[in-house]
């Protein structure tokens, strides 16, 4: 399926990039009061695009990639590229693939060291908005929970493992987008791959062959 855009429709995303690079919510305005403010300097990471048929939902950006301001710039997009079976010219082509994450800046860490969860402002404010200006996309990979709750909806199981393991039912399903559920590329789930032979048996197969059909 290929949507065709119009002039007008381009610069409604082009204005919406601009919107959202100048975005300082979670600072200013942060849902939790004054106290949750982000801590620093707001730099939203995410790639829009007109005429890639893939989207990568993931969680939000990391502290690389808060530096540099490029999406999975890190050792999780390595693996993630991995799984996908591409190269990082291809990944970084905004024809093929879209990335947009739940939360758009980097969250910072909590008193363990991790990575917080997306900011709670980012989701509600922006992301039907961007959503709907993409109708092209054929396939969401929901990286995580976060993205995987607002983009199933219902559809997402009791856990993580669990939803990802019904990954057949909702990448079949019979409306588009196809989602694709994907546990985060994150060295801290390579217990979680062991784990789960079936992941790298089954899935993966199928993510790579979906790939290369959508982005060929």
């Amino acid at each position: 399926m290929v949507i065709e855009k119009n002039a007008s429709d381009e610069r409604a995303l082009d204005i919406l990039r601009r919107e959202i690079a100048a975005c300082r919510i979670c600072r200013d305005a942060p849902l939790g009061g004054a106290d949750t403010r982000l801590p620093h300097e707001p730099r939203p990471v995410a790639v829009m695009s007109s005429k890639a048929r893939i989207l990568i939902a993931g969680q939000a950006p990391g502290l690389k990639v808060h530096e540099s301001g490029i999406p999975f710039n890190d050792a999780s997009g390595d693996r993630l590229r991995d799984w996908l079976q591409v190269d990082r010219e291809t990944f970084y082509d905004c024809d093929c693939f879209a990335i947009v994450p739940m939360g758009f800046c980097f969250p910072g860490y909590d008193a363990k060291g991790s990575d917080l969860p997306p900011r709670r402002e980012c989701a509600p404010h922006w992301r039907s908005r961007v959503i709907s200006t993409m109708p092209q996309i054929e396939l969401v990979l929901a990286i995580g929970q976060y993205a995987q709750a607002w983009h199933m909806g219902a559809e997402r199981r009791e856990n993580m493992t669990e939803t990802v393991r019904a990954w057949q039912t909702t990448l079949s399903r019979p409306h588009l987008p196809g989602i694709l559920p994907l546990p985060h590329p994150s060295w801290r789930n390579t217990g979680w791959i062991k784990r789960n032979p079936w992941f790298e048996a089954e899935l993966l197969p199928v993510l790579r062959e979906r790939v290369k059909l959508l982005i060929d």
